[in-house]
This record gives C-alpha cells, structure tokens and sequence, in this order.
C-alpha cells in the first residue's frame, strides 16, 4: 500500500506546497517519519516521506546538496521541509538539487504539525489497507461462485478482475488452458514457460521479473502430492499480500475443481468393482458392500436406521429428495433407499431426533402431516437389520406430523402400539377381564386391583399384598374367586403375562 506524493499535495488542510522536484510527483510514499540526523541514509529502507526542519542541515550549499542528494539515493519518496523554525523559507539550493534529481520537495508551513503529516499518511495507508481486505472479502465469494456455476474459466476470469492482472491457467506440460482477459504475446508465455522449468525442483510457487518489467507470480495446483497444473499470475507490479490471498484462494478452489473428477471416478469404479464382484462371486460375498457402508458410521462405527412413511408414493419421493437436499448441505453421504411410500435411510449413530426432524423441514406443513417417521436406537453397522427393523416399528407407531419417534420410547409398550396387536389384547380383555370387572360393581370387591397387583409383582404373595394392604390370605382368597370365575390357573407364567397385557390394554 502506498501514498502518491500527489494525493499529500492535494489535502487543502495540510497546505503544503511543492518547491521543487515536481518530476517525482509520481513517487510512492510507504511510511513518514521525522529525523533530524545529519546522514539518515543507512536507517533508509526506500519509498519515506522524510520530514525535517533543517534544525541541523549542513551549513554550505555544497554539502546541502550532497545531503539531499543522499535522501534521494536512499530511495526517499519525498522530503517534507518545516519553515519558520530554523529556516524562514526552504533554502533556493535545496530546491535547484530537487529539480536536478527530481524528488520532490514539500514546504510544510509553521501552523502544520509534522504530526498532522504522518497521521494523514497513516491513515491513508490504513484505508487502502482496509479497501484491499474489503476487496478481497467480496472476490473471495464471487472466485466459489464461479467455480461452482462456471468452471475453471469462471474462476480464471474472476481472479484476473479482482487483482487488475492477466491471469493464466496451465496444465503440467505449459499449455494454457485458461487466459483472461486475453492470452499474452508469445514472448511472455516463452518467459513463463522459463519460469516453470526453473521450478520443476518441486517449488510450488515462484515469482520472477519478466524482461518487460512485469511481475510472474506462478503456482502449482496440487492436491496432496498429486500435481494438476500451474496458475500464473502477470502483473505490472508485484502483488500485494491481499493479491496473494486471492491467488491462494483461487488455487485452492481449482484444486478442489481438478480433484472432483478424480474421486468421483474413484468413487464410480469402487462401487463398479463392488457391483461386478457380487455378480462374479459365486457365494455372494457381501464384504464390499459392508465396507461401503461403514461410510455411514459415526467415529465409533455406530449407525441409526430412519424409515419415513408417507401417505402415497410420491410423497415418499418428495421426502427422499428433502433428505438427500439436507444430507448434501450437511457435506454427508446419502445412504437410502426407497420402496413405494416408504423411504429407509442410514444415519450416523450421534444423529438424534432434532437431526432427523431437521431433514424434514423443507417439506410443507400439509406434507409433513401425512408422513409418520421412526428412528432406530444405536447400533453398530453389522446391526443394520435390526436398525431398520426398529426404524419401521418406530414409524408405524409415530403419530402423522409429529417428530420423528424414537424405537427407545416404545420399551414397554410396544404391543400396545401398533392396532393389530391392541386388537388381540382387547379382545383378550373383553373373554378375560370383564367377568372380574363385572364382578367387582356388583359385589363392591377388588378383585381386579388385586389382580393387576399379583401380576405386577410376578406371582409374589407378600409384595402384591403389601401393595394392596391387605394380609396374604385375603389376596390368596380374591386370586382364588378370579381363578373361578374367569377358569384359569394364576400359577401358569403365560396366563399371568396374556391377564398383565389385557388389563394394561383395558385400562390404558
């Protein structure tokens, strides 16, 4: 970043004046600072607004001009001379010198602050540093954009006008396959093919001046140790370190770009190869599949079964493309499959119910009011089965519209979840249960509280009395009437868990 020597001249509220070396109005200012120092030159570093007031400027005119001289060998920008203090007016040799060598001389008046000076030049610098980093946070946007809607082409262009550059995009052999805004003469794409021979060392980066004057920035597209190419940047001058933020950006987006094919491909000829081996295989081995799997996995190789049951099937495939959409914007591998109005999908074991309702969302409320979905628990991926046997158990069980029902939230009621089993144990209820019940209002007894407290506490006499507050015998008694009335045997397992279900299903 720099300050012409112009711009200072143009700030009316500084009113500095030029005295000399107006052929040098072009210079470039990086930094100012105030020294007395009679020979400054060593601590020079080139491109300064020197600024003095002559406090301990030599006192001959001879010697004046070896000084200034001096500041213009070193490199200095321009010389920015403070009158009223030591010196009424800028000495008329200093300003035949200025002339002569053509750095430019600024008289600052005494109401102008030599601090005034610096801070202005500061501040400037700091806002071209700011525009450059705002610059470059809006290309960096635009370069993704590109290489996603347009190609290597798109992200070629938008490198070239971000960094006002002509930039190039090269194979390994030095073709060029990209050039914008136009492909140079051929005497520059000869140096640069000099500049990418000079760097066959294994140098990813090089920059080298070209014979005309301008700046060769060249990179290595590479992935990793696989090489895909160059990017070269031609430029007047070098390039800022914003520039090169914008190149490494654009580098790492052409890699991503070259790379796609390359595991894509990979990707292709895995499952080909898996494909053809479970044709080739005369025992079906399975082992390539599993392993392709495993990809759905957590880092502790645990997966969840998701199984979503729409109303009809093209809802269903509405609700695979929501899924496929959500898993895409998370960076995750799809793994699903869907048969007619139902969808089954394989998600990591750390996925929880706000994750799989997430899915979902993009869906319309009417559609998300005739789709019921169920999640498995936690299994590990040779459970995978079983984790969509209990993703299906779930969702037959979810309510329509509701979040998606975990298999966990069934253990101990499950039979009750689903009509067909319910239907049994009403039935159940209605051969076995009733009498007792009957019996109960018109005797004013419990026998079917005492019952449920028998069964419950698995055929114990002390618990279920206990329970009941009532002594041994009397529960022995009631259980005793119940075994007449409704003709069973209390002390056969199977009858007491049918009698548990049927009063459970009667009274929940």
């Amino acid at each position: 970043m720099t300050v012409p020597v112009r711009w200072m001249l143009s700030q009316p509220d500084l009113a500095l004046e030029l005295k000399g070396g107006a052929a040098g109005l072009g210079n470039e200012i990086t930094f100012a600072h105030t020294t007395e120092l009679q020979d400054p030159f060593r601590w020079l570093s080139g491109g300064e607004l020197l600024l003095t007031t002559g406090i301990r400027l030599p006192l001959t005119a001879a010697d004046r001009g070896r000084y200034l001289r001096g500041l213009g060998e070193a490199g200095v920008a321009a010389v920015g001379f403070g009158t009223g203090l030591s010196h009424p007016e800028v000495p008329e040799d200093l300003v035949i010198v200025a002339d002569e060598i053509g750095l430019p001389l600024l008289e600052i008046p005494l109401p102008t602050p030599f601090a005034a000076v610096v801070k202005r030049v500061m501040n400037r610098l700091a806002e071209q540093e700011y525009e450059a980093v705002l610059r470059a946070s809006r290309a960096q946007p635009r370069m993704t954009r590109a290489v996603i809607q347009g190609g290597t082409g798109a992200t070629v262009r938008e490198l070239a006008v971000a960094t006002a550059s002509t930039v190039l995009l090269l194979d390994l052999s030095g073709r060029v396959l990209e050039a914008h805004p136009a492909q140079p003469a051929e005497d520059v794409l000869g140096e640069l093919r000099d500049v990418l021979e000079a760097g066959t060392g294994g140098a990813s980066s090089s920059v080298s001046l070209a014979r005309s004057g301008a700046s060769i920035t060249v990179q290595q597209i590479s992935v990793g140790s696989t090489p895909h190419g160059h990017l070269a940047v031609i430029s007047p001058t070098a390039l800022s370190h914003v520039d090169q933020i914008l190149l490494g950006h654009a580098n790492s987006l052409l890699a991503l770009d070259f790379e796609k094919p390359v595991r894509l491909r990979t990707a292709q000829n895995r499952l080909n190869s898996h494909a053809l081996g479970l044709l080739l295989t005369e025992d079906r081995d399975l082992a390539p599949a599993w392993s392709q799997i495993r990809h759905a996995a957590d880092a502790d190789g645990m997966i969840r079964g998701l199984t979503v049951v729409a109303e009809t099937p093209a809802l269903a495939e509405r609700a695979e493309s929501a899924v496929a959409v959500a898993m895409n914007k998370a960076g995750r591998q799809l793994f699903s499959r869907r048969h007619d109005a139902r969808v089954t999908v394989l998600l990591r074991g750390t996925d929880d119910v706000d994750f799989a309702r997430s899915m979902l969302r993009s869906l319309s409320a009417p559609e998300r009011k005739a789709i019921r979905a169920g999640l498995s628990g936690r299994r590990e991926v040779a459970g995978l089965v079983a984790a969509i046997e209990q993703s299906q158990l779930a969702a037959s069980a979810a309510e329509a519209g509701a979040d998606p029902l975990e298999f966990a939230a069934l253990t101990g009621s499950a039979l009750l979840a689903f009509s067909s089993t319910r239907e049994v144990l009403n039935s159940l209820a209605d051969t076995m249960i009733s009498p007792i019940d009957d019996y109960d209002r018109t005797n004013g007894t419990e026998l079917l509280g005492s019952l449920r407290a028998f069964l419950e506490a698995n055929g114990h006499w002390e618990s279920a009395a206990a329970a009941m507050g009532v002594h041994r015998h009397t529960l022995r008694s009631r259980m005793a009437r119940i075994e007449s009335l409704i003709d069973c045997r209390l002390d056969v397992a199977r009858v007491r868990a049918e009698l548990l279900l049927a009063i459970i299903a009667r009274q929940s």
